[in-house]
């Protein structure tokens, strides 16, 4: 737990450029709660390797919702609303498929599909990494300079006894200098998400 917290924390201040001070603190100060909630509420007897990857957690699909801030990192800020789809299918033992849709108050829309990781620290606390691609239409907002665009990232969330998910995002967006235009973006995304299954109960 020591060393989830340390890496949440030396996130937090690797993103001061991005986020400024207030919001590297706030993401640092999220972090740290939910780390250490789960630290008191996980049983640590449950946790192990096969636990971290994710085989003991059997969590089902999810459809996750979003809403944040696109562009945090410059000056064409915009509101982000997101709607995605996680797999429970894995594949290489820990890597699950997942595709969304996401559309700014700019009326820029980005539709991607890609692979991301369950990290479980306890019952709780849940790290997941995630890459991306997709392709990217800037309507009024900030052109990215190519229609295919790349999203890497990560969240970290709490997992409720429903199993249901509430996290905190940030993903970076560029296109790999596809284009000699690569100004790249980042988001900052408060989501739900909400097992698929219990929407058909």
């Amino acid at each position: 737990m020591i060393l989830a917290r340390t890496l949440v924390l030396n996130l937090a201040r690797a993103l001061v450029p991005t986020l400024g001070r207030r919001g590297a603190a706030a993401l640092a100060v999220w972090g740290v709660l939910v780390l250490s909630a789960g630290g008191t509420l996980a049983d640590d007897r449950d946790f192990d390797d096969a636990y971290l990857w994710g085989a003991k957690a059997d969590d089902p699909d999810y459809l996750s919702v979003g809403a944040g801030m696109f562009d945090v990192n410059d000056d064409e800020e915009a509101g982000e609303f997101r709607l995605e789809y996680r797999s429970d299918y894995r594949f290489l033992y820990f890597l699950k498929p997942f595709v969304g849709v996401s559309a700014t108050t700019d009326r820029a829309v980005y539709g991607y599909f890609g692979v991301l990781a369950d990290l479980y620290f306890g019952k709780r606390i849940v790290l997941t990494p995630s890459a991306a691609v997709g392709g990217y239409s800037d309507g009024d907002g900030k052109d990215l300079g190519s229609t295919i665009e790349f999203r890497t990232g990560g969240e970290i969330a709490w997992r409720f006894d429903d199993r249901s998910r509430l996290g905190v995002a940030f993903h970076h967006i560029s296109n790999a200098n596809l284009d000699d235009v690569n100004p790249g973006t980042e988001i900052v995304v408060l989501n739900y998400s909400l097992p698929f299954d219990s929407l058909f109960r």
